[in-house]
């Protein structure tokens, strides 16, 4: 089953300490059938991964490898976050008060009906409220 796979899931699995059976499940799934992701997903981790560095929980090395195991993974970037970005998008943010990013989540989940692997708990609440299949916890 392919799914929706947002940066909490994709960085709690990155970070050991914060991996979870319900993490692993998740990348279990998706090694299988693999996963979409808003076009923006690349910058969002990344950029964590980044401030991570910056802050010393880890180094330029882990950065690096880590980027390299990722981009391996069934991963596909969705070419049509932009069409929705200023009406779709938009609508679900305000509707359920959350960042444009996230909404593109919830909205690739809509539009790609397939579940959403998330941890942040408002992006769940707002899925469960539009009738989205939530994976992750």
């Amino acid at each position: 089953m392919s799914l929706i796979l947002d940066s909490s899931v994709t960085l709690a699995w990155v970070y050991s300490e914060e991996t979870t059976d319900a993490v692993r499940h998740v990348f279990d799934l998706m090694a299988g059938a693999g996963a979409w992701v808003p076009a923006t997903w690349r910058l969002e981790v990344a950029n964590i991964l980044d401030m991570g560095v910056r802050r010393g929980r880890a180094d330029a090395a882990f950065l690096d490898a880590t980027l390299t195991d990722l981009a391996a993974l069934p991963i596909n970037i969705d070419p049509e976050t932009h069409l929705h970005a200023w009406t779709a998008t938009a609508r679900l943010a305000a509707q359920h008060r959350l960042t444009l990013y996230d909404a593109a989540y919830l909205e690739l989940a809509q539009r790609r009906r397939l579940p959403l692997a998330t941890l942040d708990r408002q992006l769940r609440a707002a899925a469960e409220s539009e009738g989205i299949v939530l994976l992750g916890m």
